[in-house]
């Protein structure tokens, strides 16, 4: 990653439950910057909305379990085990465990990843 991810403070978690609340209003973009704010943190799983400047991404990794990437805005290529994906906004991709992968900024983008550790 070439920037600092920046966890933003904002609402806190509490007094975000029972709420209807706009995914992609939940970061906001920052130049040059990845931004990412954690809605659910358990040990079953976690719930995180990022943002991504044109350009930013995260570098090829692996993860032990399947994380689900939706595009709330924008448009990113992930890279899974060598093949490119282009995502829009309304779309998503589940990236399998144990492959590498990694995150681009074709535009600005904002994504939730949703991961399940079971």
């Amino acid at each position: 990653m070439k920037k600092d991810m920046i966890g933003l403070d904002g609402e806190k978690r509490d007094e975000m439950i029972g709420k209807v609340l706009v995914t992609k209003d939940l970061v906001s973009y920052q130049d040059g910057a990845v931004v990412s704010r954690t809605l659910i943190d358990k040990s079953v799983g976690t719930v995180t909305v990022f943002s991504f400047d044109k350009g930013e991404g995260l570098s090829e990794h692996t993860a032990p379990y399947d994380a689900m990437v939706e595009i709330i805005d924008g448009e990113a290529e992930i890279t899974i085990a060598g093949k490119k994906n282009l995502v829009r906004a309304g779309e998503m991709l589940i990236m399998p465990a144990n492959q590498p992968h990694a995150l681009r900024g074709v535009k600005a983008f904002k994504m939730m990843l949703i991961m399940i550790r079971a």
